[in-house]
């Protein structure tokens, strides 16, 4: 999970807990941070003793954190700084990308970097850039990075995309993403806006870009389940901030639609709002929402919330037993 200003690491290790009350709180170390249990459930997923530690701070907003394991090393994107940071036990923060999202210069558009990262089975690293208003790839290896891309998608049916945000590889390579307004500076109103919606798109092997949904008034983080039957997308609207999900048929269209949390009844009284989830390999769904990290099963039950005291905007897990915030 990255929070606005902070990167931080959660350990978490299972804990068994037969007898919990309705509602309970558990301090985590960091001042402000808790984990607020309302099922017993999330003793299953979270030790008691579980703690945060703060690994990075002075982020303007930081994004898309990405696991490398062979670098052994967390990628993060600092979205309005164009940058993309790492962390590693040995050298701390450094800068690993910069620029980041923005190299196509407009004069007229906005300048923020990337968002979302992933890597294709290949481990090229992805990334959905704001200011390039594109999905790309970095043609350079993780290990010695360079400001050299290759756009994979940058319109839809020959119009710009607004500015791409999170993103979802199947195990097809086929690359599903989001594209709210929220890279341009003016937003849904900004007079550079091509699209007059904000929606989902699928980009296939072939290069084919399909529109998947248009109702959404911000789409945002999005996640899949381990079968791929199941699309998930968070909705980073005050007014409606939702997850919705998606039923996929074996092609990966979808089948139906269902409205899975809504959480705007909290917006209110908590910072954040619904943005880049993960989910786990037990099948639980991690969604950065008001408060910190929701923890859902997946029948839509909300088991407890990680609050981390700041606006957080997605998460990560690395192969060990942590999940890197």
């Amino acid at each position: 999970m990255i929070s606005k200003y902070y990167l931080i690491c959660l350990s978490m290790t299972l804990s068994l807990c037969y007898s919990c009350k309705e509602k309970k709180s558990i301090a985590i170390g960091v001042p402000g941070t808790r984990i607020e249990v309302y099922d017993k459930e999330m003793l299953n997923i979270i030790d008691s003793n579980a703690v945060f530690e703060i690994l990075a701070d002075g982020f303007k907003w930081s994004e898309g954190p990405l696991w490398l394991e062979n670098e052994q090393k967390v990628i993060f994107t600092d979205v309005p700084e164009n940058t993309i940071f790492s962390w590693d036990s040995i050298h701390g923060k450094q800068t690993y990308l910069k620029p980041s999202g923005y190299t196509i210069i407009n004069k007229k558009g906005g300048t923020e970097g990337a968002n979302g990262l992933m890597l294709d089975a290949s481990g090229n690293l992805i990334l959905c850039q704001h200011g390039n208003r594109a999905v790309a790839k970095m043609l350079a290896p993780l290990s010695n990075p360079k400001d050299s891309f290759l756009f994979l998608a940058t319109q839809y049916k020959g119009k710009k995309f607004n500015s791409p945000n999170d993103l979802f590889i199947t195990k097809d390579g086929d690359i599903f993403f989001t594209d709210p307004p929220y890279g341009l500076p003016g937003q849904d109103q900004d007079s550079i806006k091509e699209l007059s919606f904000n929606g989902i798109f699928r980009l296939k092997n072939d290069g084919t870009v399909t529109l998947l949904d248009s109702t959404l008034s911000k789409p945002n983080g999005i996640t899949f389940s381990a079968d791929e039957k199941f699309m998930y997308v968070a909705n980073s609207d005050p007014e409606k901030a939702l997850w919705r999900k998606y039923t996929l048929d074996e092609q990966k269209n979808i089948v139906s639609t269902s409205l899975f949390a809504d959480v705007t009844h909290l917006v209110s009284t908590l910072k954040g709002l619904p943005d880049g989830m993960k989910i786990g390999k037990n099948g639980y769904i991690f969604a950065t929402g008001p408060g910190g990290v929701l923890v859902y099963s997946q029948d839509s039950r909300h088991l407890g919330t990680i609050m981390t005291g700041q606006a957080t905007a997605n998460c990560a897990w690395t192969k060990m037993k942590n999940t890197c915030i």
